[in-house]
């Protein structure tokens, strides 16, 4: 099977600008949410009717959810946008995303509905489309190897119709 050629390096930047947009937005939105449980839970137990999770466990599942669900999406709309080698995007934009949220997760920790800055955001966008454009490309053979020898088709394993006795030559065997 013949492999597609490669996609140009503009649609595939812009591919990525929306997919890795797509991914921000559910894993800050998975963020803030599992977050907002923590904060009710901190405010029910100063009421005295704690809700029965802790805090340090909320806090721990939210940050992992986060970084669950951005290489997930980058993967998934990467793929469902017809590309093929997005191992170093996902790499790159969850590792951005990471370091992101680890650098702002105090303005989300304190208050509901808050966002990380828009900022770091876009940041996050650009460095993970511009990681889109790297691709791995097979490694050239050294010099004094021998070229792969061009592939020859092989022959269907069984003939598609018998073989009528008025076609058999001497060469060939009598079915």
């Amino acid at each position: 099977m013949a492999s597609r050629p490669h996609t140009p390096p503009l649609p595939r930047l812009l591919k990525a600008a929306a997919v890795t947009a797509l991914a921000v937005g559910a894993a800050h939105l998975v963020l803030s949410d599992t977050l907002r449980f923590a904060l009710v839970g901190q405010a029910s137990a100063a009421l005295g009717s704690p809700t029965g999770y802790g805090t340090a466990q909320v806090f721990t599942t939210a940050l992992l959810n986060t970084a669950l669900v951005m290489p997930l999406v980058l993967w998934a709309g990467m793929r469902l946008g017809g590309e093929r080698r997005t191992g170093a995007m996902v790499l790159v934009g969850t590792t951005v995303w990471i370091v992101t949220v680890w650098n702002g997760i105090d303005a989300l920790d304190d208050s509901f509905g808050a966002v990380l800055p828009l900022r770091s955001l876009a940041l996050v966008v650009g460095v993970t489309a511009l990681a889109s454009l790297l691709r791995r490309r097979p490694a050239p053979a050294p010099a004094g190897a021998p070229s792969p020898a061009p592939r020859i088709p092989s022959a269907p394993a069984a003939p598609s119709a018998p073989i009528r006795p008025g076609n058999v030559s001497e060469t060939t065997p009598a079915s």
